[in-house]
């Protein structure tokens, strides 16, 4: 019998189980736990290891193919392809929308995208040299880690470059600090929708992730507590800033209570704060209230760009802060020099600011086209944020919704892809994502025109 080495975890009364398939394996793919080159189970493993039939898992094969997520190999086998290599493929199909990645917005600027290249080719021809032939210091060098203390300043004014590390990307440092915290069979607790990074993280260390209830204002501190006193929990995960999926964002004193109940039963935070900086009025925070407890991290692939994988960890301490940096040393050796000098020469001379202001003008102007198509009663967003949460009219399953604006040619991602548990029928849409905003505006008025309809009509079978 074949080894089945990916089994996604689905529920057959929630949507078809062949979108299922495909959204689980998109969420893995981008979550970093399935990479390009990856080989999937035959189907006949995985439709048996499923308790599916053949054909449901034959039929998600070609749904993942139709995204550009897999190739099939004649006589080899189904393969992961490179996000790359999908998004390439993705653009150049006519009338495709994808608006399943959270990624910042494209502006035009071409001034400004002179600037950031520029930092290639900045420096003398000896550093450069030295930059990219030798190994670099784990957890970064005195300059970048000062860098990054000025970068996140006005959030955590008293952070010192002696407290912050250099992590390979936000995944990388949640690596470090889930696997310093925890281990197989211990409970971290997190908010009931949560980023699929970290759900992919702990399912691969076998780490229980336990969701907790939330309201308008994110994770209530009633249910945190709850669990502190009957789980034993080894720590909490959360974005209290513009959280992804929801948008929601804690209340001062909401991140106050938190941080109180934390300090009481001595439960670490793991605080992933990805949109802390584009708030313009900026949120303190937890790190401001339990620094002694809170494992912060702020990367950059949301407020300058996803190609750095470049993240900034303020640790609790000195100690806890030689310890992730053994960690990363023995799981990515460090972070990586090169993208790391071009991070510290944009915020040393100003362009990093200049990109975050043009991150959050064309995301204006995104959300400006997103709130003259979709019902106001049926979307959450934030001004700040490029990421919004479309909660679906009585009619719609999210099964059926994605199915349909699929083969109209727009990709979301479900709700699926957050939780284990009870999904809502919800997607996120990621405005960041379409090229132009044409292209996010075809898309919204398909999704606008597609939230009027019935399924019935919406769908044809023959």
């Amino acid at each position: 019998m074949a080894i089945v080495t990916w089994k996604p975890e689905i529920r057959k009364e929630e949507g078809p189980a062949y979108l299922a398939i495909a959204d689980a394996l998109e969420s893995d793919i981008l979550a970093g736990s399935i990479s390009a080159g990856f080989r999937l189970p035959p189907q006949r493993a995985l439709a048996s290891a499923l308790g599916l039939d053949f054909t449901t898992v034959t039929r998600a094969y070609r749904e993942a193919r139709a995204r550009g997520l897999v190739e099939a190999r004649v006589g080899q086998g189904t393969y992961v392809k490179s996000i790359q290599k999908a998004a390439e493929e993705r653009s150049a199909t006519p009338g495709l929308v994808d608006m399943g990645m959270n990624q910042p917005p494209k502006f035009d600027n071409p001034a400004l995208q002179k600037r950031m290249m520029g930092a290639f080719d900045q420096g003398q021809p000896d550093a450069q040299l030295d930059l990219l032939m030798r190994y670099q210091i784990a957890g970064g060098t005195e300059r970048d880690r000062q860098a990054g203390a000025t970068w996140l300043s006005s959030l955590l004014p008293d952070l010192t470059p002696d407290r912050l590390i250099l992590g390979p990307g936000a995944q990388g440092a949640l690596l470090a600090i889930t696997s310093q915290l925890a281990a197989k069979g211990d409970v971290i607790l997190t908010e009931a929708l949560t980023y699929p990074g970290m759900r992919a993280l702990c399912d691969h260390l076998e780490i229980s992730l336990q969701p907790l209830f939330m309201d308008e204002q994110g994770l209530v501190p009633e249910a945190f507590e709850e669990a502190c006193k009957h789980m034993q929990p080894k720590a909490l995960y959360c974005t209290p800033t513009l959280q992804n999926p929801t948008v929601t964002s804690m209340s001062v004193e909401r991140r106050q209570a938190i941080a109180h109940i934390a300090q009481a039963y001595q439960v670490p935070i793991i605080e992933d704060d990805a949109y802390g900086v584009l708030a313009e009025r900026s949120l303190p925070p937890i790190a401001r209230f339990a620094p002694d407890l809170t494992y912060y991290i702020a990367s950059l692939a949301k407020c300058l760009s996803p190609a750095l994988r470049i993240a900034y960890i303020a640790a609790p301490d000195m100690q806890a802060a030689r310890q992730i940096i053994g960690t990363l040393r023995a799981t990515a050796c460090m972070a990586s020099p090169f993208t790391a000098s071009i991070a510290t020469r944009w915020i040393e001379d100003g362009t990093a600011a200049a990109i975050l202001k043009a991150i959050r003008d064309e995301t204006a102007e995104r959300l400006a086209i997103l709130e003259a198509h979709l019902p106001p009663d049926l979307v959450t967003f934030d001004e700040q944020a490029f990421h919004v949460w479309l909660t679906l009219p009585s009619q719609w399953r999210r099964g059926d919704f994605i199915a349909q604006l699929r083969s109209e040619g727009v990709s979301v991602v479900g709700s699926d892809a957050f939780t284990h548990h009870a999904p809502p029928e919800a997607v996120r849409l990621g405005l960041g994502s379409p090229e132009t905003q044409a292209d996010l505006e075809t898309s919204l008025k398909i999704i606008a025109d597609l939230l009027s309809r019935q399924p019935a009509l919406g769908t044809l079978i023959v």
